[in-house]
C-alpha cells in the first residue's frame, strides 16, 4: 500500500511540478504528495467499498456489492488452484477447466427447460462435472504417465479455448440461433443466480455458493481423511507412498476437485456476471489471476477467500 502510494505520487504531474522548486518551498511538495496519495486511496475506497459521497444508502453500498460480485469467480478458481498446490501440483490450467465448465453449463442452461430450483442446480452440476473431467484428465495423465502437469495444463488450456470457440461458431451448438457471430444465447432466467438484494446492488447467490465451496474445501483438506492423504502427498509423496497412500489416486482426485472448482467459477461467469451471452473470452483471465489469489491466500481455503475479495 505504501509502495503503491509512492508510485502514485511520483507519477503525479502536480507532484513533479512542485518538486521542481522543492528547496524554495518544500511544503508545496509535501502538500502535493499528500493530496495525490489521499486522493488515490479515497477514490479506491469509494469505488470498491463505500461511496461516502453518494446521495443514498443504496448507492453508497453498491461498490462493495460489485466487489463481491467480481470476487466470486476468483474465489472459486483460486480454491481450485490452491487445492492442487496443497498436493504439490502446479495447476495453471484453471482457464481451460473454466472454459469446459462454461461449455457444459451453457449447454444445460440453453437446452433444458425447468423451474429455477431444478434448472440452476443442473447448470451448476454440469459446470462442476465439465471442469472435473478436464482437471481429472490432467490428473490421470500425470498419475499414469508421469507427464508434468504444467505442460499438460498449458496444452489443455489451448485445446479448451479453441474447442469453445468452435462451439460458439457452429450453428446448432452454442452459437446464438439466427446469428452468425460467435456469441452464445443469453442464459435463461431460470439458470441464473438470483440477486441477494434489489437492483442496483449486484451481488447474487453465486457469492453464497462460493462461501459454501470455501467451507467445503476447508473441511476436505483440513478435516477429512482424504484431505490428510492429500496433504501427506503434498509434503512428501515418497513418505506418503511408504505409509500406504495411493499417490496416483490422490493426484487424480486433487486435479478433479481443482477442475470442478474452476468449473464453478465458470458457472458464476455465465449465471451471475455475464448473462446476456458470451464469447470465447468469457474466462476474462480469471484462470490466471486465480494463481495469484491462491498464492496470496497461501493455498488455505479462507485465505484464498480473503485474497479473492481483495482482488475483486
Amino acid at each position: 500500500m505504501l509502495i503503491g502510494g509512492i508510485l502514485v505520487a511520483l507519477t503525479d504531474p502536480e507532484v513533479q511540478s512542485a518538486a521542481g522548486y522543492f528547496f524554495a518551498r518544500p511544503q508545496d511538495t509535501v502538500i502535493a504528495v499528500w493530496q495525490s496519495f489521499a486522493g488515490a486511496y479515497s477514490s479506491l475506497f469509494r469505488g470498491a467499498i463505500w461511496n461516502y459521497e453518494a446521495d443514498t444508502f443504496v448507492r453508497a453500498v453498491k461498490p462493495i456489492t460489485d466487489t463481491l460480485n467480481f470476487a466470486t469467480p476468483l474465489i472459486a478458481a483460486g480454491l481450485g488452484v490452491g487445492l492442487a498446490f496443497r498436493v504439490g501440483l502446479f495447476n495453471i490450467g484453471a482457464r481451460g477447466q473454466m472454459l469446459i465448465g462454461i461449455a457444459a453449463a451453457a449447454t444445460v442452461a440453453t437446452t433444458v427447460q425447468a423451474p429455477l430450483l431444478i434448472h440452476l442446480p443442473l447448470t451448476i452440476a454440469a459446470g462442476l462435472l465439465g471442469g472435473a473431467l478436464w482437471g481429472g484428465l490432467v490428473g490421470f495423465l500425470k498419475a499414469r504417465t508421469g507427464a508434468h502437469e504444467v505442460i499438460l495444463t498449458i496444452m489443455l488450456n489451448f485445446v479448451a479455448f479453441y474447442f469453445v470457440a468452435w462451439l460458439l461458431a457452429t450453428p446448432g451448438l452454442l452459437q446464438r440461433p439466427g446469428g452468425t457471430q460467435p456469441i452464445s444465447s443469453p442464459t435463461p432466467v431460470t439458470a441464473q443466480f438470483p440477486s441477494l438484494f434489489p437492483a442496483p446492488l449486484s451481488v447474487n447467490w453465486g457469492f453464497i455458493v462460493a462461501i459454501a465451496a470455501t467451507a467445503f474445501v476447508w473441511w476436505l483438506v483440513e478435516r477429512s481423511s482424504l484431505g490428510f492423504r492429500m496433504r501427506a502427498v503434498g509434503e512428501n509423496p515418497f513418505a506418503a507412498r511408504a505409509a500406504g497412500v495411493n499417490v496416483e489416486r490422490i493426484i487424480f482426485y486433487a486435479m478433479a476437485f481443482a477442475g470442478a472448482l474452476a468449473g464453478l467459477a465458470g458457472v458464476n461467469q455465465i449465471s451471475g456476471t455475464i448473462t446476456s451471452g458470451f464469447g470465447s473470452g468469457i474466462d476474462a483471465g480469471i484462470g490466471f489471476d486465480a494463481i495469484t489469489v491462491a498464492l496470496l491466500g497461501r493455498s488455505k481455503a479462507w485465505g484464498v477467500f480473503a485474497a479473492g475479495i481483495l482482488f475483486g
